[in-house]
């Protein structure tokens, strides 16, 4: 791996630690200050919109932007937004707008570092398919080990010494994150075209994902897969309780095992790529997830509803490195902001009406009901996105991303994919 790739990794994975402290940190502040469960929600939500209001735009901005710049500046932002609530904190006058407001432009920070890091990468390891999975796949790990299991303790820990101890940790993590990030070797800005707005170049980048019947099945697998997971996320503490006899300290033992579970996934990924082919290979991990998920469904106690999560988590972690790997590796230089946030986008628009559709089934017929539900929803998935993520595909991609190289990202900016395939959606 390039010398680059070990700093960027330090960033990312410091950068992991101080988001996973204020994951667990932020709600239980904002607990201070309200019971109301509307208020909590809005603080949890706010760092959601800017994906759901600017997710496109934020992606043409990247890709008009120098990436190495763009995340230094975003963490070094973060790091002086998070000053202000622990200012606020010490002299009491936090209140719950000032920790939404903080919440949103902490995701829309998130916003521009993850598509600039995303971006970047490729151009750091030249857009190698295996030097980009095992890349993705200490990324991933990392960021599971900090922000799943070593954050949200620590920031439920630096509570106890104050409201501001585990914001200025977090402010920490992002400082060191922008002078890692500041000593990275500046790669070649993308030069997209000058004469376009940037509504106009935003429209582009969205247009080449749903033209390109690739993209658009690696985008779809996170869009769908957000609808079944979010449909079981919201009835999980619930089922758990009132079908698998599971207390507090159960539950958070059973989140642990589907968060050990992604971070196996995460190492296995290059090897499954490597021996099965990347398209059979997020084939596999798809079903893996749906079967993972109707096992869970109808588990009879904890004992079998841990190892199914944790299969499930497995294979979410092996997916989520294999298909921005690919991602990566076929998308033109001068797109990969705009594709890498639509794709995000979709995903995040998707998640809400999974919520809502695990509560409703819940509420209409049994706490069962959503999970399986998801469990058949990924089914359905894998067979619709099966032949779009092809190994046949996915080699094409490659073959026409190689070649066109030399050509600055693929002449005009045609999908790749579906050109090299011969078809179009």
């Amino acid at each position: 791996m390039p010398g680059g790739f070990g700093r960027l990794w330090s960033a990312q994975t410091v950068s992991s630690l101080g988001d996973g402290v204020t994951h667990a940190a932020l709600p239980l502040i904002a607990l201070t200050l309200t019971r109301d469960p509307m208020a909590l929600a809005v603080v949890t939500a706010a760092g959601t919109l800017p994906w759901l209001l600017l997710g496109v735009l934020g992606g043409a901005l990247v890709d008009r932007w120098d990436r190495r710049r763009t995340m230094w500046l975003a963490d070094a932002g973060r790091a002086v937004l998070l000053a202000i609530p622990a200012a606020a904190a010490v002299l009491d006058a936090l209140s719950i707008p000032l920790l939404a407001a903080v919440a949103f432009l902490l995701g829309l920070g998130g916003l521009f570092f993850d598509t600039a890091a995303t971006a970047y990468l490729p151009e750091l390891l030249e857009r190698d398919p295996a030097l980009l999975e095992r890349a993705n796949s200490r990324l991933r790990g990392a960021q599971t080990v900090m922000s799943g299991f070593a954050g949200p303790p620590a920031g439920s820990a630096l509570l106890a010494f104050g409201r501001a101890v585990p914001l200025l940790a977090d402010a920490v993590s992002f400082l060191c994150s922008a002078l890692l990030v500041r000593t990275l070797p500046a790669g070649p800005r993308p030069a997209p075209e000058a004469h376009e707005s940037l509504l106009r170049q935003a429209r582009a980048g969205a247009s080449y994902v749903f033209r390109d019947r690739l993209l658009l099945g690696l985008a779809l697998r996170p869009a769908v897969g957000n609808i079944a997971f979010l449909a079981v996320d919201t009835v999980l503490a619930l089922f758990a309780h009132d079908r698998l006899g599971i207390d507090t300290y159960g539950f958070g033992l059973l989140l642990t095992a589907e968060a050990t579970g992604g971070l196996l996934g995460a190492a296995l990924a290059s090897v499954l790529g490597r021996r099965l082919g990347t398209g059979t290979a997020l084939a596999c991990t798809a079903a893996v997830e749906a079967l993972a998920i109707l096992g869970l469904a109808a588990a009879p106690n904890p004992y079998a509803a841990g190892p199914a999560l944790a299969v499930c988590g497995a294979a979410m972690g092996a997916t989520m490195v294999l298909g921005p790997s690919l991602r990566q590796a076929i998308v033109p230089a001068h797109l990969m902001g705009r594709v890498t946030s639509t794709s995000r986008m979709l995903a995040m628009c998707a998640a809400p009406l999974g919520a809502f559709l695990g509560g409703w089934l819940a509420t209409a017929y049994d706490v069962r009901t959503p999970v399986y539900a998801a469990g058949g929803l990924l089914l359905v998935t894998t067979a619709v996105t099966a032949t779009m993520t092809s190994n046949r595909r996915v080699d094409a991609a490659r073959r026409a991303a190689a070649a066109s190289t030399t050509t600055e990202g693929g002449g005009q900016g045609e999908p790749v994919a579906a050109e090299a395939a011969g078809e179009m959606p």
